[in-house]
């Protein structure tokens, strides 16, 4: 900066103005609702683009359709320090969620801008593409894109309403035909800062300020086809059905044993079956067919691979044995990362800076700043938030908790830009 010895405070006011406005961006039938790709979500970036060049950023977005608002450096032709996050939602998801995020991020940058000072390194603030599962049954779009793991494959994944994933970025405003490589490469960012609540309850029970998070988790998906024979529900038998139904609920059970029971020498494991469809879906229909997610998530990639491989083999069996066919389809990988230590290092000093409470602690949930490590050091903080409930209409996290976690990452990015080459 121009001059290191002014220490830079949030506006608090107006951070939390901004979590209201946007929130208000939702179907009122189903609040806190603004999904990726719908029409909300692209009145949501609007308000957002005309927040950022208030602010004094320079809006652009990428060929992945993450919007980026930019402040220039003093030595503007190094890579820039990077913070943000998502403002797309679940349905009927929360307020702060991804837009925490966002919003704090752009209160740090216009922090600075109206003081009249800059950092040596550029600084952005980036919205990411869909980092919420959507309707084409891929999170974190946008981050994968930029760092240039979005494949082909997953580029032309049909939604319901039978379009692409390509189509949907460019219904965004971004260029799907030139995602045929990172549009970031390794060493283009110099630090990417992303603070998140905590959708836990170990800040909250604990009375601490501020989470600094040392890795975050991997996740990979598969889809599994149970595939069967619908039959009358009267008139056959037991003995002579193909349920796929009967088959699935013993996969489901499969998954939940497997995962309580894999010694895993310590790492942490989840595994998840949130979604079924039943074919028919009768009541008095025999169950021909079953189609469902499976998703299990780890901070060591090698427990993922190790727990499908017996559970896939698991599910062969149980469906050879039942006489019905199976097909399992990988939908997508998101790799286990550990945070950089100097980003860590930033946090915890801004924190102390800032007279934050604060603790080293690991993410069960996927983020966008797991893609960001790819090409550049990377790290989190997570603020406390209401019951650890996310994901859902109660999701809350308080005024005061939200300001000081701007203020760490404030003081954070300033001491990182310091620090780095």
């Amino acid at each position: 900066m121009k001059d290191g010895s002014l220490r830079l405070s949030i506006n608090a006011d107006r951070l939390w103005e901004r979590v209201e406005a946007l929130a208000e961006i939702t179907d009122p039938e189903r609040p806190w609702s603004r999904v990726a790709f719908s029409e909300l979500h692209k009145q949501g970036r609007v308000w957002l683009t005309r927040e950022m060049e208030a602010a004094g950023l320079a809006v652009s977005v990428d060929a992945g359709a993450n919007v980026i608002g930019r402040l220039p450096g003093l030595e503007d032709a190094r890579a820039p320090i990077v913070a943000g996050s998502h403002t797309d939602t679940v349905p009927r998801g929360g307020r702060f969620d991804g837009i925490a995020g966002v919003l704090v991020a752009l209160e740090a940058a216009q922090t600075i801008a109206e003081n009249g000072l800059k950092l040596r390194h550029p600084l952005e603030v980036i919205d990411f593409l869909a980092e919420e599962p959507n309707q084409y049954g891929l999170s974190c779009i946008g981050s994968r894109a930029m760092a240039g793991v979005l494949t082909k494959a997953q580029l032309a994944y049909v939604a319901p309403d039978g379009t692409t994933t390509a189509e949907g970025i460019a219904a965004m405003g971004g260029d799907p035909s030139r995602l045929t490589g990172p549009l970031r490469d390794k060493g283009d960012v110099a630090g990417f800062f992303e603070l998140h609540i905590e959708q836990g309850v170990v800040l909250e029970d604990d009375g601490l300020d501020i989470g600094v998070v040392t890795d975050i988790v991997g996740i990979t998906r598969y889809q599994i086809d149970v595939i069967g024979e619908a039959a009358h529900a009267g008139t056959t038998p037991m003995g002579r059905r193909k349920d796929a139904l009967v088959a699935a609920a013993m996969m489901v059970q499969e998954a939940e044993t497997r995962a309580q029971e894999q010694d895993t020498n310590g790492a942490y494991l989840v595994a998840t079956i949130g979604k079924l469809e039943v074919i028919p879906n009768g009541s008095n229909v025999v169950p021909g067919r079953v189609v469902f997610s499976i998703e299990v998530r780890s901070n060591r990639n090698a427990e993922v691979e190790r727990f499908f491989e017996g559970y896939l083999a698991r599910a062969r069996e149980i469906c050879v044995q039942r006489g019905l066919e199976f097909e399992a389809q990988r939908v997508s990988d998101g790799m286990a990362v550990a945070c950089d230590e100097a980003i860590q290092a930033a946090f915890a000093a801004g924190a102390e800076q800032a007279g934050a409470s604060h603790i080293a602690m690991s993410s069960g949930a996927g983020h966008d700043a797991a893609y960001m490590a790819r090409i550049g050091p990377s790290g989190m903080i997570f603020i406390p938030c209401l019951k650890g409930r996310s994901h859902c209409p109660e999701e809350w996290a308080d005024k005061e908790a939200l300001a000081k976690g701007a203020q760490v990452l404030l003081d954070a990015i300033c001491i990182y830009d310091e620090q780095a080459n």
